[in-house]
């Protein structure tokens, strides 16, 4: 059934029709590639970029501290066992908590910003915004999994006594899944560095507005300083996250399966190397808002109020544009998706192999695996609207270039977390294979795929959720799709319009999450 979606993805994408490479622009390819080599490293435009590296951080790092806020309010709210801790009558609360926060979480980060900046113009308040407001609703559902996937024993042992919900939950609940909650909330700032880079494509600031500024002026030495500034700083914060899961005993960013994570972790305190950690977060934290100058203030000025207010207005009843551009265009988005999440998971499994560091390789051949992790680090490091500006060079536009850009992205990320899964393992039953007389080959086919491909497709499915809402970041540049409509609408003040595709687009969204979902309850 994939294998037609994708024959049918490669159809839309006009893959079988030709006419996809532009040969002018080979040209300005090789002139990239050669920049690489004599990247500009003058006074000036080093302070430029490293002006630009920490706004960027400082974007990422505000933005996580109100979306782990959003999640750790609604994460409470909306998990299963908060509600069954209050009694029978509010047995379907939570879903009710889970609807409310499904939209926010479905809209892209830069549509937010889009529309933050019409409503308080271009100051870094949009930045922060756009980060916390999607990823806070995210960060809710995987902390309610989190604390529903938690042993509840001690929590109605302590209700049975007569102890108050409230602190009955916080006093047993939350120290269990505290590390599991800690672990990902890094894993959620990782993803913030990467956003806050494309939201400078909109004029934020940072290294994406100064890499998208540099690609489009062709000034390639530029290009490649700002992505190995890119590179450092995604690298630090990688190596950074890694090692504090490390210190908990966590080995992965984001494990699926937090039942398994849990059992192995819970029971491990927080030494003092991570609480050192934790009071370095709080002084990057203090520095970051003062770095960022967002000015707080225009949340509950008049002004702002009424542009909101006007929006509103504007916005309703939706205009029922014509359903048959809505729909083609809704079919271009979810081949985009497609073809770029088949790509990005073949890719990613084959390099996770190739990443992965096994203990028994310690001392012996670290090459490739740092090679590999260098690669991954790469791909996902450079935003998915640079990318897809890169292929637009020998590619005519639409939504080809954009899948690749969004493959590439997303192998990178899908390739580190698969190759933690490799890591990870269980070395026991492969011994045993390897006990019994079999040979590496068997090894690998009876013992190592059966336990990593489950983990591997689990991924690929949630990146799908993920993927098909960046979409909307490679139609910025070029890339078809729904994604194109709303950035055109926002742009030309279209809210009716707006409202109607951003409708169409959360469905579609919905969809890729209940198939998603579905299926990875499956693997498990």
């Amino acid at each position: 059934m994939w294998l037609v979606a994708v024959i049918w993805s490669l159809r839309v994408a006009g893959v079988f029709q030709g006419d996809l490479v532009n040969e002018g622009g080979w040209s300005l390819v090789v002139a990239f590639v050669v920049a690489v080599v004599s990247p500009d490293l003058s006074p000036e435009f080093l302070l430029l970029t490293f002006d630009a590296m920490l706004k960027t951080l400082a974007y990422a790092v505000c933005g996580t501290f109100f979306c782990v806020v959003i999640g750790s309010v609604g994460g409470v709210l909306s998990s299963q066992v908060w509600w069954q801790s209050l009694g029978k009558g509010y047995n379907s609360a939570w879903l009710v908590v889970r609807a409310i926060l499904a939209i926010p979480r479905a809209i892209h980060e830069l549509i937010w910003g889009l529309f933050f900046v019409n409503i308080f113009g271009l100051d870094p308040l949009v930045a922060v915004l756009a980060i916390a407001i999607p990823f806070g609703a995210i960060t809710a559902k995987v902390f309610s999994e989190i604390l529903d996937e938690t042993p509840r024993e001690a929590l109605f042992a302590l209700l049975n006594s007569g102890v108050p919900p409230g602190s009955a939950f916080f006093y047993t609940l939350i120290p269990q899944a505290f590390p599991n909650l800690l672990s990902y909330s890094f894993y959620r700032f990782e993803c913030s560095i990467r956003s806050a880079t494309v939201l400078g494509i909109i004029g934020a600031g940072g290294l994406g507005y100064q890499i998208y500024l540099s690609l489009q002026s062709l000034r390639y030495q530029q290009v490649w300083t700002l992505i190995f500034a890119l590179l450092l700083l995604s690298g630090c914060t990688d190596f950074l996250s890694g090692w504090l899961r490390q210190q908990l005993q966590l080995p992965s960013r984001l494990d699926l399966n937090v039942l398994k994570l849990k059992q192995h972790s819970h029971n491990h305190p927080i030494t003092s190397s991570p609480n050192l950690f934790l009071l370095g977060a709080f002084v990057l934290l203090i520095f970051s808002f003062w770095y960022v100058k967002a000015d707080f203030a225009k949340l509950w000025e008049p002004r702002s109020a009424e542009r909101l207010a006007g929006i509103i207005q504007d916005v309703f009843p939706p205009q029922w544009i014509d359903l048959n551009q809505l729909f083609f265009l809704s079919t271009q988005t979810l081949a985009m998706s497609i073809l770029a999440m088949t790509s990005a998971g073949l890719a990613g499994i084959f390099l996770s192999f190739l990443a992965a560091r096994r203990d028994t390789e310690m001392g012996r051949n670290l090459f490739i695996p740092l090679l590999t992790r260098f690669l991954l680090l790469f791909a996902r490091a450079v935003p998915e609207p640079i990318w897809a500006l890169i292929f637009l060079f020998v590619l005519f536009p639409g939504i080809l270039p954009g899948a690749i850009a969004l493959a590439i992205h997303n192998f990178g990320i899908l390739g580190r977390l698969m190759a933690e899964v490799i890591e990870n393992l269980d070395q026991r039953p492969l011994h045993s294979l390897t006990a019994l007389g079999a040979s590496n080959s068997q090894v690998f086919i009876y013992g190592v795929l059966p336990a990593t491909i489950p983990r591997f497709l689990a991924y690929i499915l949630y990146r799908w959720e993920v993927c098909i809402r960046a979409t909307v970041i490679v139609a910025l540049v070029g890339a078809g799709g729904l994604g194109r409509l709303l950035t055109e609408q926002l742009s030309n003040f279209d809210y009716q319009g707006l409202l109607t595709t951003l409708i169409i687009f959360i469905g579609l969204t919905f969809v890729v999450d209940v198939i998603s979902t579905s299926v990875r309850r499956l693997l498990r």
